[in-house]
């Protein structure tokens, strides 16, 4: 089984910054792709970053230029560094992870982070 625990979410002001973080634990072979989706109060979940192994990375229109995915393979952590938050940021964020169960990565499995709220607000 795989936990992923999700940190640094919180009350920023319009303008703020805030970095989240989500660390995987338990028995994998190695990480394939990473995401970081957001939920809204009576919105659909949308994938907002995603960054592959090879190191490619996919954004959400809204936060070009704003968001940053990157990752630290040694700590099998993925970040999230958010800047010029706005109001319409505000949301649950979660990580999900595609793990490799084998050498090869034949068999892969996802898991998702608990989430954290990120709410921009004056």
């Amino acid at each position: 089984q795989v936990q992923l625990v999700e940190s640094g979410g919180g009350l920023v002001q319009p303008g703020g910054s805030l970095r989240l973080s989500c660390a995987a634990s338990g028995s994998f072979s190695s990480i394939n792709a990473m995401g970081w989706y957001r939920q809204a109060p009576g919105k659909e979940r949308e994938l907002v970053a995603s960054l592959t192994r090879g190191g490619s990375t996919t954004y959400v229109d809204s936060v070009k230029g704003r968001f940053t995915i990157s990752r630290d393979r040694a700590k099998n952590t993925v970040y999230l560094q958010m800047i010029s938050l706005k109001p319409e940021d505000t949301a649950v964020y979660l990580c999900q992870m595609e793990v490799c169960s084998d050498l090869l990565c034949l068999l892969k499995h996802s898991f998702w982070g608990q989430g954290t709220q990120v709410t921009v607000s004056s």
